[in-house]
């Protein structure tokens, strides 16, 4: 079985790429989905979460999200914090459901914030949706209606595309300059040969 991480900037059209790998026979695990359900359901991201933030964090059975929004925006050491409640308990969930696929032969992973949050290491190959910053700044404004000083900020907040281009192990222009249905025949043509 080959295992690949999805990921990219905030409007890179990581999500569309992960259908369009799904639509090719490639189950995906969105992370930030599955991260979500784990919030609410995982007892021990409930305990954890309670234990740092108080029984408010939860109301009604319920993620109090702007309660843990604020504490995990406030600093970089709140963040880390909430991750490391949060984030084992996603990989777990992944490799159990990496486990439940061992009979298909490819699996992706979906994760904007892949190397931040320590997925790269079990993930066999990498593949980095990349556009232009003008052009994913256009695209996030448009689809969660945000100002461009907010999109910057979650731009900011989240490791340098550069960065990931240069560690990824395919990259996927999504620009519009290049056929994304050829590239992405050509990804899974040399994933399906374990390549």
């Amino acid at each position: 079985m080959n295992r690949i991480a999805i990921t990219g900037g905030i409007g890179s059209g990581k999500s569309y790429v992960s259908a369009l790998l799904e639509a090719r026979g490639i189950p995906i695990y969105n992370a930030d989905n599955e991260s979500k359900r784990l919030t609410v359901s995982d007892m021990n991201i409930r305990k954890g979460l309670i234990e740092l933030l108080g029984e408010e964090v939860y109301q009604e059975g319920m993620l109090n999200k702007p309660l843990l929004a604020a504490y995990l925006f406030a600093s970089p050491e709140n963040a880390a914090k909430v991750n490391g409640i949060i984030h084992p308990r996603v990989k777990a969930d992944f490799l159990q459901w990496v486990d439940e696929h061992r009979h298909v032969g490819v699996v992706g992973l979906e994760s904007a914030i892949l190397y931040e949050s320590g997925f790269d290491d079990v993930v066999d190959a990498v593949v980095m949706v990349y556009a232009p910053e003008s052009l994913r700044l256009q695209r996030a404004m448009k689809r969660d209606q945000a100002s461009e000083a907010q999109v910057r900020a979650r731009i900011a907040a989240q490791m340098d595309d550069e960065e990931k281009r240069r560690r990824a192990d395919y990259v996927v222009m999504n620009d519009g300059s290049i056929s994304l249905e050829e590239q992405l025949d050509v990804l899974v043509e040399h994933l399906k040969k374990g390549k």
